[in-house]
């Protein structure tokens, strides 16, 4: 079957890879479709460290082809959207209801592809760059089947990632000020996110002027090209300030303009040694410096929830397709990401 495989020095599309069979608890979905996040990019240039050789994606949705020993919540036929999340389901943390800290759902690549014979490892748990992936049965969300599969991918990661750590992380209330650095596929969804909050005042930041209308399709009232104008807006500063770049003097500027008892939430990815610095005394007004993985989600209540939101009309996914790739044309959607061309390329199989 095909798939993007990264061996350590070059990303390329195979058609050779294979898979085995789900074991108990494990879900076998056909992938459908599959966001090009910026995750995977930063795998390929070395900004996340990972074991090679390695199935790339992480942000899919597709059809169940075959359930292991003791799944019941989906069955074969049925449409699931991906999540990264192989929490146990039995741990402090996810009895807590917060998966994204269970110990067991990162740093354990499992290695469920086979390539020549040589074992290949499965990126954040997911790998949804391959006609068929394995997953646990915990990540398998089912979805209605009339939500369009490239749609549907979207949720997995950016949706979750973006709008969840907007509701579950700040959790900004009806008229906060907000502010969003970078309007990617994760800002996109940050923006949208304070939309559906209620927020007061939505602020993004890109230096890319092209991407004003999308930002502002997705509910921001003011788009700017650097930070230096936010003052202008929010003389007193902004209740929350989201980096979704990774740049660590974006950080430093998230961290400045907060106002008192402000949030700045991080959820940029910079190199793994990378430090940023911020003014102690500034702090000292209640303020926050908040780190979120993966949206502080609970994928099977979230997931759902941002379906039925699609299906009604109040969360954006259509819009953040910007264009469709077959799998084949990889380097060309990833040449697209990278260039900072679209919200999300996708990719097709």
């Amino acid at each position: 079957m095909r798939g993007v495989v990264f061996d350590g020095k070059q990303a390329q599309v195979v058609d050779d890879l294979e898979i085995r069979d789900p074991g108990p608890g494990e879900v076998l979905v056909s992938v459908s479709a599959a966001g090009l996040c910026h995750s995977d990019l930063s795998v390929v240039d070395g900004t996340i460290p990972f074991p090679v050789p390695v199935v790339l994606g992480h942000e899919g949705a597709g059809v169940v082809a075959e359930v292991g020993a003791g799944v019941t919540h989906v069955q074969p036929g049925d449409h699931v959207s991906l999540s990264t999340l192989a929490n146990c389901g039995a741990c402090a943390e996810c009895d807590r209801g917060r998966p994204t800290m269970c110990r067991k759902a990162i740093g354990m690549p499992q290695r469920p592809f086979v390539r020549a014979g040589q074992p290949l490892y499965q990126f954040a748990s997911n790998s949804a760059f391959a006609e068929r992936t394995l997953v646990k049965a915990v990540q398998a969300v089912r979805i209605p089947k009339d939500i369009p599969m490239a749609s549907a991918a979207l949720i997995g990661c950016g949706v979750l990632t973006g709008v969840g750590a907007v509701l579950n992380r700040a959790r900004v209330d009806h008229g906060d000020s907000v502010v969003v650095i970078g309007t990617g596929g994760i800002g996109l969804n940050v923006i949208q996110g304070a939309r559906i909050a209620g927020a007061g005042t939505v602020v993004a930041v890109d230096s890319n002027p092209a991407k004003e209308a999308v930002a502002r399709r997705f509910g921001a009232g003011h788009f700017l090209t650097s930070t230096e104008g936010v003052r202008d807006i929010l003389p007193t500063g902004a209740d929350h300030v989201f980096e979704c770049v990774g740049r660590v003097e974006l950080v430093r500027q998230a961290v400045d303009l907060l106002d008192r008892h402000g949030q700045a939430v991080l959820l940029g990815v910079p190199p793994a040694g990378a430090e940023a610095s911020f003014l102690v005394s500034s702090m000292y007004l209640d303020k926050s410096i908040l780190g979120c993985r993966y949206g502080s989600s609970r994928p099977q209540r979230d997931v759902a929830l941002y379906a039925r939101m699609y299906v009604e009309g109040r969360l954006l996914l259509d819009e953040l397709v910007t264009d469709t790739y077959p799998v084949e044309e990889f380097e060309k959607a990833a040449a697209d990401a990278g260039g900072g061309r679209v919200a999300r390329a996708v990719l097709t199989f």
